[in-house]
């Protein structure tokens, strides 16, 4: 076909890299290590790895390449009746890019804010009279000020989701910068993202190079690397832990987002997709593993020095009645370091932190917000692409720089909602529920119809033709046929099975008490939760009967 393509291996790979490698590898993957036993995790995640993440990545690479199109146009030409599988893919894509961009655009907010000295967020706000407005500093006095500014600085946050609130305006101009930014690097389709994708793909490992170099002679490193890597081998047998290495593949190669088939359909058809598959994926996961060394360094540090202030501060003790009960302040590192946070409060609150206190602290924290904005930006040009790209490849008659265009202006429209002062708590549904179970099913479809609707054995053959030599071996026969699929069918229905037995719960922020707590969805969130996990899978079905029916769609 007569189809554009990148420019060099090298832009290919990068691309590829920065798609994979994204904000999850930096917040999400430390923290369910902390979470799930330490070094245990390890154990789940690589086997989950090899099992299920790089035959599937290996299987999305090749079949895009041999094919040329995006995922509508790939499963369209398996077969008739799995086109729904691409719109799925396109949907889930589209909700991700909403909420992603939106933590992009916090970190702008930070970013911008970093250029002064000192950081805005490393003391409480202070007021000449107390008495009119002492609320606000016993709050601050009571949480920590890195806490204070992103809650009430920040987002300006709501005590509830059933309270929304108006847009908060500073959120509202970082959004717009960050869709820009996504609009100005992906309206030449490749040619362009292809482009930026050489400093967005590279910059954040000299920056974790740097911060790993500063961060190992930081007072508390070890600290917090042992607290790290000290495995808890019974959590192995919490089928939670389980699900979470497997999520935790998913997001970080993006299985199932239509991007890698987008990516690698612009390839030459004799390319090596095994060869990038493995690298691919062993970046990936090296990268999650050195991040995590990165951050806990860090917080290690964190720790260091908020033990050493409780230390010093006059001794906490509570004396009972007859001496009966005694209760002492625990001020060791392991305690502090028990208080690491996940997802954005690990960036915004525990990182932010730990800069306040270093030599040169603005300079650290524009470095790192930096580098989480670019990390961010190379998954958006992916996610993106996964919707663009079928979009051509089904006929739609309108120039790329249009359809870049409508798309950002129709995602800002919308994401807007997550500047609302409740907005956080909106955010955390779509990335809890948004992506999760539907990429394990969307997976689980693309596997089957790989496998067994185009048949191992093309398959096999498309193979051979690429790359030549004997095809591949009794490892992906295995993998794809039988070990992926059953995995992922048992992830999704224990998913569903936990998500129906348990109400689900968000952490509200007390405005007014520093603290957080855990309440349940009301009624209408629980029904926007199962409207946005169906929402994409959805299609599936709908597209199959449509074709049964004769009806020409897409």
């Amino acid at each position: 076909q007569n189809r554009e393509g990148w420019d060099n291996k090298v832009q290919y790979i990068l691309a590829q890299i920065g798609f994979a490698v994204g904000l999850g590898n930096v917040w999400r993957f430390p923290y369910l290590c902390q979470k799930n036993g330490g070094g245990a995790f390890l154990i789940p995640y690589f086997i989950m790895l090899l099992l299920e993440g790089i035959p599937l990545f290996y299987m999305e690479i090749a079949i895009g390449q041999r094919l040329r199109r995006g995922s509508v146009g790939v499963w369209n030409h398996i077969h008739r009746y799995l086109g729904g599988v691409g719109i799925a893919s396109m949907v889930v894509c589209f909700l991700i890019a909403l909420y992603y961009n939106m933590i992009i655009a916090w970190a702008f907010f930070y970013f911008f804010n970093s250029f002064q000295s000192p950081l805005p967020w490393s003391s409480c706000p202070t007021v000449p009279n107390v008495t009119i407005n002492n609320h606000s500093v016993a709050e601050c006095a009571d949480t920590s000020a890195t806490s204070y500014f992103w809650y009430r600085n920040a987002l300006d946050i709501s005590p509830s989701i059933n309270d929304p609130g108006s847009p908060v305006w500073r959120m509202c101009l970082a959004l717009v910068v960050a869709w820009l930014i996504v609009f100005i690097g992906m309206f030449k389709g490749i040619k362009s993202s292809g482009k930026v994708i050489y400093f967005s793909a590279t910059f954040p490992y000299i920056v974790l190079i740097i911060f790993f170099f500063r961060g190992i002679t930081l007072p508390g490193a070890v600290d917090g690397l042992v607290y790290m890597f000290t495995p808890d081998m019974s959590r192995l047998a919490d089928p939670n832990v389980w699900r979470d290495a497997a999520t935790q593949i998913f997001f970080s190669l993006g299985l199932g987002f239509g991007g890698v088939i987008a990516y690698s359909s612009y390839n030459d058809m004799k390319n090596n997709c095994k060869k990038d598959a493995l690298t691919v994926a062993s970046i990936n996961c090296g990268t999650s593993i050195f991040a995590s060394v990165v951050i806990f360094t860090v917080l290690g540090f964190k720790a260091h020095h908020r033990s050493q202030q409780c230390i010093d501060q006059p001794s906490k003790m509570y004396y009972i009645a007859n001496w009966q009960s005694v209760n002492i302040t625990d001020c060791t590192i392991k305690s502090e370091l028990k208080e690491a946070v996940s997802g954005p409060g690990l960036a915004f609150i525990a990182f932010t932190e730990a800069m306040i206190h270093m030599p040169a602290g603005p300079f650290w924290s524009v470095m790192f917000f930096c580098m989480l904005i670019n990390l961010g930006l190379g998954s958006m040009f992916g996610t993106l692409e996964g919707i663009i790209t079928p979009l051509r490849d089904i006929g739609l008659r309108i120039p790329k720089e249009a359809i870049v265009a409508l798309l950002c202006l129709i995602s800002l429209a919308i994401g807007c909602t997550f500047t609302l002062r409740s907005g956080m708590y909106i955010l955390d549904i779509f990335d809890t529920y948004a992506g999760t179970l539907p990429l394990l099913m969307i997976a689980f479809f693309e596997t089957m119809a790989v496998a067994w609707v185009y048949g191992f054995s093309k398959f096999s053959d498309d193979i051979k033709l690429m790359l030549g030599g004997d095809g591949p071996g009794w490892f992906w026969r295995a993998t794809w046929c039988y070990i992926s699929p059953i995995c992922m069918f048992t992830l999704f229905v224990s998913s569903i099975i936990s998500l129906a037995v348990k109400t689900p719960q968000y952490e509200v922020y007390v405005v007014g008490g520093g603290y957080k707590i855990k309440v349940d969805y009301p009624g209408w969130a629980i029904g926007f939760i199962v409207c946005l996990i169906f929402c994409s899978i959805i299609w599936i079905p709908i597209i199959a009967f449509l074709r049964w029916r004769g009806e020409n769609v897409i």
